[in-house]
């Protein structure tokens, strides 16, 4: 059984929501707000992410287990991060 694709509005309204998203990333990089420059960003690009993953690649309306791949790939690139982190904390000739 295949599902009907979104109407043509939802891809307006979502494309409009990422230009949004880029022109507050662009207007936020002129900004100088200290030890909040990068969560801020990292914030605004989950958004983008998470729009992109949702409507785009039809995450949202899949079936379970296109659901579990994807948080599956999340979940290893989240240990690859977490492993280079603690290798790059762990050199002796960081202070």
């Amino acid at each position: 059984m295949t599902a009907r694709p979104p109407a043509p509005r939802i891809y307006y309204l979502v494309c409009g929501a990422l230009l949004a998203l880029l022109l507050l990333t662009v207007a936020v990089s002129f900004i100088d707000l200290g030890a909040f420059n990068v969560p801020l960003a990292l914030a605004i690009a989950v958004a983008k992410a998470l729009l992109v993953a949702l409507f785009f690649m039809h995450l949202r309306d899949a079936v379970p287990l296109n659901r579990l791949v994807a948080v599956a790939g999340l979940a290893w690139l989240l240990v690859l991060f977490l492993l280079t982190f603690g290798d790059y904390a762990t050199r002796g000739w960081m202070q």
